[in-house]
């Protein structure tokens, strides 16, 4: 596709107006994102960073033929989201978005809140600490009327289970603080404008004024665990949104949150890098005060980082990767708010590409659990109906007191000996007083722990102990996961662990995490580690193709059925349909779990009509963790989605019961053999998301073909 060259012009200073996807508009007084609706954008008073750069491709280094003149990363985190953006004729500079005024004043931030409030009405009004300041500062009588949505990623994670009690779907929907609902797709679709407007803002200021929506990439990050279904709706979202269009889904990339951050660690130089331990025991390590001195160095450096939005990468590898030779393997650990997302990989050199070695794993062990932990400290201490009666009666004192519980979280180190001191809002001390007839501090005198204080400044003081007792049931956790993956025979031989995420920004966690590995790996602490997996996300989009092998998480099949062999086939699966016999609910295995599959490999399927004129059919997809099963009937196995195809009109349709290709016949519902007519349907495996195409061996026409991983 040919691109114009940007013509530097005068800064834009109009936000852009949303639009609504090709996929349908919705009715803003439905509270959905709608065309003409306008973002609130946070001031941000930066000047640009480089005003005479220009996006004018030069014949030095602007990759012939590319059809993109920016990549933009969109981290779209449980606690705190941001953008990063590279322009594609200088792919070693990553810039990251800029810093909004927050929390204590003169603190510059390169995340914001992932907090979103819309207005009784269900329109946008604002994200991050604008949503969250606003939502706080709201009277208590007219709160209950706006949604403010706090954390809602992790929420999503609960359907993202094998065998959840509720799918995801288009029609799922989310929870605000005070308890008022809407659709979820609708949330992220707000979340996901907000930064595109801020990104492509920030861009025609800076670098070219008439930048066109289809000059930009987008990358969107998920959770590696995270299965098709959650993808699907992150992409409808995207759609929603504008990001992209089912007609140009390749504008569009899902990026695996610690796959992104393995690409970008593969680019680190040793001065950007704390290793911690070596082949000391856990014992000694505990009190040497080389591995002290070397987290207090880890978090020098973390603070240094905050202050520069732009980052300068290595054109090859880092100087850590060519020290290493083809075939040496790392872990990385992304520890974020809601989960804990592990990948390995094996270095190839000299390309400085990468296998994945074992599936993708981890769990929701992000930093939430530990202030759901302070949660069920305070319904211990203050009794749960009350607890969640405050919630829905005082919805933005209930985010005050989360909030000063979170600054005051992040201070917390290892071996702490001082209390914890977190302040109470006094509209929780008087709303306690008002509806138990008692004050806060006679409850906690009457309360069995007794590891948690009323100070005379109206602070809970929580004694240390009490506060290790917050963290440990989360850490160990993710120490045991760590560890279960560490003894698997399928990464053996693993010589780093980069620990990456906000949550490992935690002394407490790098410490757990230190011990438990011990001296069997080095533990490797990225400088701006909490910023890892953005700027990753950046170099994916620029180089897609730099993971060369993946692991399948589950097997893929299909449902079939398959000519009836006596003593072969269970009797109960017999099916007899105009004078044959068939074996009904075989599994038609398309990839296995855990199987090496490279970006691109395609399984094909050929389908025919089943009748004379028939256009469309769709036939249901089936997975299960297990390696191999035989039938979509046994434990395990469960309908996930479907595959749809629009046929269209043919000659030669035929009709009778149906025969597709593949190892042996097999008839698949809904389609048979045509005499003339055959529909070949390719399933690319080895990406981030999984999808088809479907091709008119008669007359060479491509099929209209889809996947739906959210349809019921």
């Amino acid at each position: 596709m040919e691109r114009h060259s940007c013509r530097m012009k005068s800064a834009v200073n109009t936000p852009t107006a949303w639009r609504a996807s090709d996929s349908g508009e919705e009715d803003p007084a439905d509270g959905s994102p709608g065309a003409g609706s306008l973002l609130h954008p946070e001031s941000c008073g930066i000047a640009p960073l480089t005003p005479n750069l220009s996006l004018r491709p030069s014949s030095r280094n602007a990759p012939r033929g590319h059809p993109f003149l920016v990549v933009v990363a969109i981290d779209l985190g449980t606690t705190a989201s941001g953008y990063a953006y590279s322009l594609v004729q200088e792919p070693e500079t990553i810039h990251i978005m800029r810093r909004w005024e927050g929390g204590d004043p003169g603190v510059a931030n390169q995340k914001i809140p992932t907090c979103l409030l819309l207005t009784p009405g269900r329109s946008f009004h604002s994200l991050g600490y604008t949503a969250r300041d606003f939502y706080h500062d709201l009277d208590p009588e007219e709160a209950p009327h706006w949604f403010y949505f706090d954390k809602f990623k992790m929420k999503i994670h609960s359907f993202n289970v094998q065998f959840a009690l509720q799918d995801l779907t288009l029609e799922t929907e989310l929870e605000a603080v005070n308890g008022k609902s809407m659709r979820a797709l609708h949330v992220f679709a707000h979340t996901l404008r907000f930064f595109q407007n801020q990104a492509l803002k920030e861009l025609r200021e800076q670098f070219c004024s008439d930048l066109e929506e289809e000059d930009v990439r987008w990358v969107i990050t998920v959770p590696a665990i995270w299965k098709q279904p959650a993808k699907q709706f992150m992409r409808e979202a995207a759609y929603l949104a504008g990001l992209a269009s089912p007609d140009h889904a390749e504008q569009l990339l899902i990026a695996l949150e610690p796959e992104a951050a393995s690409i970008y660690c593969r680019k680190l130089r040793l001065h950007q890098l704390t290793v911690l331990g070596s082949t000391e025991t856990p014992t000694s390590q505990a009190s040497d005060p080389r591995i002290n001195s070397s987290f207090r160095q880890a978090r020098e450096q973390l603070r240094r980082s905050r202050q520069s939005r732009t980052f300068l990468m290595e054109n090859g590898v880092g100087d850590l990767w060519a020290e290493m030779e083809s075939g040496d393997r790392y872990i990385v650990a992304d520890c974020g708010g809601g989960t804990v997302d592990l990948t390995v990989h094996e270095i190839e050199q000299p390309e400085g590409t990468l296998k994945e070695l074992y599936k993708a794993s981890g769990g929701p062990y992000g930093a939430v659990g530990v202030d759901l932990a302070f949660e069920e400290l305070l319904c211990q201490i203050f009794g749960h109906d009350f607890i969640r009666c405050f919630k829905v009666k005082r919805p933005a004192a209930w985010v005050d007191l989360m909030i000063a519980f979170e600054a005051r979280k992040r201070t917390v180190s290892p071996k702490r000996t001082n209390p914890l001191n977190i302040s109470l809002p006094f509209s929780f001390i008087d709303f306690y007083r008002k509806q138990k007839g008692k004050s806060v501090e006679a409850a906690l005198k009457k309360s069995s722990n007794n590891l948690v204080k009323w100070g005379s400044q109206g602070m809970l003081r929580i004694l240390p102990e009490a506060v290790d007792e917050l963290f440990q049931p989360t850490i160990r956790q993710v120490v045991q996961h760590i560890d279960a993956l560490l003894h698997r025979p399928e990464v053996a031989g693993v010589r780093f662990l980069f620990l990456v995420g906000g949550f490992a920004e935690s002394p407490v966690l790098q410490r757990a995490v230190q011990q438990a590995v011990g001296g069997g790996c080095r533990l490797v602490l990225p400088h701006g580690l909490g910023l890892s997996t953005l700027r990753g996300a950046v170099l994916f989009g620029l180089e897609p193709g730099v993971v060369r092998l993946r692991r399948s998480p589950l097997t893929y099949g299909l449902a079939v059925l398959r000519r009836f062999e006596d003593g072969r086939h269970p009797a109960d699966k017999l099916l007899e349909q105009d004078g044959a016999r068939w074996c009904a609910d075989v599994f038609d295995r398309l990839v296995q779990a855990q199987q090496p599959l490279a970006p691109g490999e395609v399984v094909q399927r050929r389908y025919t009509p089943a009748r004379p004129g028939q256009r469309s059919a769709r036939i249901s997809l089936y997975c299960t963790p297990r390696p191999d099963v035989h039938f979509i009937s046994e434990p395990g196995v469960r309908r996930c989605g479907s595959l749809s195809l629009e046929l269209g009109p043919g000659p030669g349709d035929g009709g009778g019961p149906g025969v597709g290709g593949g190892d042996g016949p097999e008839l698949n519902p809904g389609l048979g053999v045509g005499r003339h007519r055959e529909i070949r349907a390719s399933l690319q495996f080895g990406d981030t998301e999984i999808r088809v195409s479907a091709l008119d061996t008669l007359t060479g026409t491509e099929v209209r073909a889809a996947l739906d991983w959210l349809s019921d």
